[in-house]
């Protein structure tokens, strides 16, 4: 995955929620484009959000151990990290 991959999922409009799916098989769902943030080698995603979207945390996923993208429905409540 790229930076450029992952600024073009968070800037999409309309945004389409996805999750990421790591190495370790750990999954962390992006339902806001402002629950990520992206860096040169990172992806920062906000977790444990409450109706406000401000994340309780953050996990920090590099780039290199991003396996899948995968979109979610936008009206599905899953768990986060």
């Amino acid at each position: 995955m790229t930076v450029r991959t992952f600024r073009d999922l968070l800037g999409a409009r309309p945004f389409k929620p996805f999750r990421l799916v790591m190495s370790s098989g750990q999954t962390y769902e992006v339902r806001h484009p402002e629950m990520a943030w992206v860096t040169k080698s990172d992806i920062l995603v906000g977790i444990d959000m409450e109706d406000d979207f401000i994340p309780a945390e953050f996990k920090i996923c590099s780039m290199l151990h991003v396996t899948a993208v995968e979109p979610l429905e936008s009206s599905a409540n899953g768990d986060q990290g």
